[in-house]
């Protein structure tokens, strides 16, 4: 597994969606788009406690700002082939551009920092992002 520090800017691509792994610790999950003229996806996981706050502060076609290690993770598609695809594990976001009001989100103008969790405690998704 390949591991580096990354900011990336995009478009919320997919809501989130939030899971629990077998421990109970929220896993937030969603897609961001790095690049309106062709679908580059980037699947971006919450986790930890603020998982539930991503969940609640970003909405699709929100433009927002993310930070975290990008990695990349092998999963099995659909017709059980192996793929990889790259993951931001993030530690930090701020939306710069929101769909709905002020008035109907929270957390929508500052940075949110995340706990450590480990890695074996998380359960990824199995949702393939085209590439």
């Amino acid at each position: 597994m390949s591991i580096a520090k990354a900011v990336l800017s995009g478009t919320v691509y997919r809501n989130p969606e939030k899971r629990f792994t077998g421990n109970n610790i929220p896993v937030t999950s969603f897609t961001l788009n790095i690049d309106e003229k062709e679908q580059s996806l980037i699947r971006v996981i919450a986790r930890g406690n603020n998982a539930e706050t991503v969940e609640q502060a970003v909405t699709k076609g929100d433009k927002i700002v993310v930070e975290g290690r990008l990695q990349i993770a092998a999963i099995k598609s659909d017709d059980g082939a192996d793929k990889k695809v790259m993951e931001l594990d993030l530690s930090g976001y701020e939306v710069i551009g929101s769909t709905q009001s002020s008035s109907q989100k929270t957390n929508n103008d500052k940075v949110v920092e995340f706990g450590e969790v480990e890695a074996e405690d998380v359960l990824i998704g199995e949702e393939e992002i085209p590439f």
